[in-house]
């Protein structure tokens, strides 16, 4: 699963010299919490609502509308912008693309090609929704997690269970315990979740949780 799958392409943008009062205004219109600055087809900054909200006055104000218009009006997106751009190439994956947003404590980020154009942009929530379809949580089915030791061949023998079982498995997904050993979540359809159990926990797969998805 890759960033340009996932992206949202042709991105609303702004210019670096558009008057801040501008920017908020697009940004409430289209309920966004941030803006690629482009100056002749070059990402030049990022624009969050963070960066709005440190510039605007405060309610306490004792100055009138007119006057805060007046302010404003001298302030451009340049002036305030983030310009060192934090981005993502629309090869990487989603997990890169997460990863990125993690360690920098950010919620979204510019997609750019190999080239530096800007193409796209992704969010938390383009991240979250990928989640959802890798685990397959639209399609309902059953999820099993499984708590397996660290051993050679133990994905490939728990498929045969399920093969051999007649079940096929939709989606399989590990994840690393601190102590060293596995959980295993799997997705897939099943008629007898306790038969399945009980052959599972023959084989030496400890079931610790299922729960059915409608």
């Amino acid at each position: 699963m890759f960033v340009n799958n996932r992206m949202t392409r042709h991105p609303i943008t702004i210019k670096s010299s558009t008057p801040i009062d501008d920017a908020a205004g697009i940004m409430r219109r289209h309920h966004f919490r941030r803006l690629p600055v482009v100056d002749d087809g070059k990402l030049v900054g990022f624009l969050c609502d963070k960066d709005i909200m440190q510039v605007m006055p405060s309610p306490a104000t004792t100055l009138s509308r007119y006057e805060i218009n007046s302010l404003l009006d001298k302030i451009s997106v340049a002036d305030i912008m983030q310009k060192k751009v934090i981005s993502v190439n629309e090869d990487a994956t989603i997990e890169e693309a997460a990863l990125i947003m993690l360690n920098n404590h950010i919620s979204g980020m510019p997609v750019v090609t190999s080239t530096g154009k800007l193409v796209g942009m992704i969010t938390e929530s383009d991240i979250f929704k990928s989640l959802i379809d890798v685990m397959g949580l639209r399609d309902g089915k059953t999820r099993i997690t499984l708590q397996v030791a660290d051993k050679v061949g133990a994905a490939k023998d728990i498929a045969n269970i399920f093969s051999e079982s007649g079940i096929n498995i939709d989606s399989f997904v590990t994840c690393k315990n601190d102590h060293g050993d596995y959980q295993i979540i799997i997705r897939c359809d099943v008629d007898d979740i306790d038969k399945l159990t009980d052959t599972l926990n023959s084989h030496g797969y400890k079931v610790i949780h299922t729960i059915k998805f409608s």
